[in-house]
């Protein structure tokens, strides 16, 4: 009889960004669980610093305060993993972003530039400094998730910004991933639904629930159902899927 064996990130060394709550503190949570040592990277070093304190394992975990949006603050943080470690991150999960909604014609230009800095620019930023640092090793095998959304994928309303940004991470998921895969590191990305998350607490009760009504599933997922699935891209069980886009939405959308 055929049986999986569980999860192992023993040895392995994992950033997560945006790991200060929601979907990626989940997710920090999942990797130190099966053994990886986690670096939890957040605008809010507080944050980062609480998510550390929560993990389970024995790991040697980090509480990092970065900008994604900024490349100095991004080779800055690279370079106290490296400090501390001896090593970069040969696991790397883009997670951080925001959401802002508003409709077509009242989204102004700041807010549609922070929303792209925030979540396109910066899984550019971070994967570059990644890469470009395991490919100095000796082996630089290595995997990278990024989050992107269904909504990179569907033309929801008050969200072009948002959806433009996530569409530009599946791109970018797919370029990266033919041109590292055969250096070793796979690249791929998720994309959630509707996610029971801090992210989503400004969007009204009734814009929710019409998407939990549209949802075969009938709910919202959890942070949790998300880190599983980014857990199996990380990991070696994944190691025939490159530039795949993972829709994790109960079958919304679909």
């Amino acid at each position: 009889m055929f049986t999986m064996s569980a999860l192992s990130f023993t040895g392995r060394l994992a950033l997560v960004t945006g790991g200060g709550g929601g979907i990626g503190r989940a997710i920090c949570q999942v990797l130190a669980k099966n053994g990886a040592s986690v670096v939890v990277a957040d605008i809010k070093f507080n944050s980062a610093q609480d998510t550390v304190n929560m993990l389970p394992g024995s790991g040697d975990h980090l509480a990092l305060a970065m900008d994604v949006s900024d490349k100095n603050s991004v080779n800055s943080g690279i370079k106290a993993i490296i400090d501390k470690y001896q090593i970069p991150p040969n696991l790397l999960v883009n997670n951080a972003g925001i959401l802002r909604t508003n409709p077509f014609c009242e989204v102004d230009e700041t807010t549609f530039s922070d929303v792209m800095d925030v979540n396109l620019k910066g899984t550019f930023l971070v994967s570059q400094a990644v890469a470009k640092s395991l490919l100095k090793q000796e082996d630089p095998r290595g995997a990278v998730v990024n989050i992107a959304s269904i909504s990179g994928r569907a033309g929801l309303p008050y969200v072009c910004h948002y959806g433009a940004s996530k569409a530009g991470v599946m791109a970018l998921t797919k370029t990266c991933a033919t041109e590292l895969a055969r250096k070793g590191i796979r690249v791929n990305c998720v994309m959630p639904g509707l996610i029971e998350t801090p992210l989503h607490e400004d969007i009204p009760k009734r814009k929710t629930q019409k998407v939990v009504d549209s949802t075969p599933l009938g709910r919202a997922g959890k942070p949790e159902e998300v880190a599983e699935v980014v857990a199996f891209l990380l990991s070696d069980k994944s190691s025939y899927m490159v530039g795949a886009c993972v829709e994790v939405t109960g079958g919304y959308m679909m």
